[in-house]
């Protein structure tokens, strides 16, 4: 595993694009509208990835086939060299990676519900997609209520919105984020409670994080909040 230099970033743009499950977090890095790492096999003929996001998302893709890259990568998912000092979410692009890690991992390879350890071995989870409908959709902040309010998201609120996926941890900075990216955020009595925001933006699609405030939870503010943002989407697609 090779460290990619950011002026060869451009060089995952066509391999990227025959990536068919969700990727907006890898492209982002890609194209460097948010930080990241990129490793390859070879940085001259790169044809095995992995696409780190800062914030822990990962996507490995490509020839599935590579021993050298292979060996090391087994190295860097079980950290045994204490290299990493947090978790990342990966997922992999096409199935033959599937097999290619349950040989490679072995024993380290485990079920979430099996998981009964924090280091050494890789967890297996389930990402779960839904295809939104409009014709479905109904909204529901029309509901009167004089305690919340939805307001779009500014500079302060985004340096200051406690919890983790929020979306000082996807973009650059406020500036870059307040330009280019999409986000509401739900006051309840005056305290901020919830937001929805952008974390990609890429053509005709938009990835959706949302984080509600620990003491605002269960009280459905978050769908609220949701709400304006798809309807945001509506309005302007």
């Amino acid at each position: 595993m090779v460290l990619l230099d950011k002026k060869d970033y451009y060089k995952l743009i066509e391999p990227l694009k025959l990536v068919t499950i969700n990727n907006l977090f890898a492209r982002a890095v890609v194209e460097q509208k948010a930080p990241g790492k990129i490793f390859v096999a070879n940085i001259h003929n790169p044809e095995t990835f992995y696409v780190l996001h800062s914030y822990g998302m990962s996507l490995l893709f490509g020839k599935w086939d590579n021993y050298g890259f292979n060996q090391q990568f087994k190295e860097y998912a079980l950290n045994n060299n204490q290299i990493r000092n947090k978790y990342e979410w990966m997922q992999v692009f096409p199935d033959e990676w599937n097999i290619i890690l349950s040989k490679l991992l072995g024993n380290s390879l485990v079920k979430q519900a099996d998981n009964i350890v924090e280091t050494g071995v890789v967890e297996l989870n389930t990402t779960v997609n839904f295809k939104f409908s409009q014709e479905k959709f109904i909204t529901k902040m029309k509901k009167e209520d004089k305690n919340i309010e939805i307001i779009k998201t500014d500079e302060n609120i985004f340096l200051n919105m406690p919890g983790t996926v929020v979306p000082k941890y996807y973009w650059y900075n406020e500036k870059d984020f307040i330009k280019n990216g999409v986000v509401f955020s739900l006051l309840y009595k005056k305290q901020l409670a919830a937001t929805a925001f952008s974390s990609w933006i890429f053509d005709n699609k938009l990835e959706i994080g949302i984080e509600t405030v620990e003491e605002f939870r269960g009280k459905g503010l978050v769908e609220m909040v949701c709400e304006a943002i798809i309807e945001y989407c509506i309005s302007n697609k």
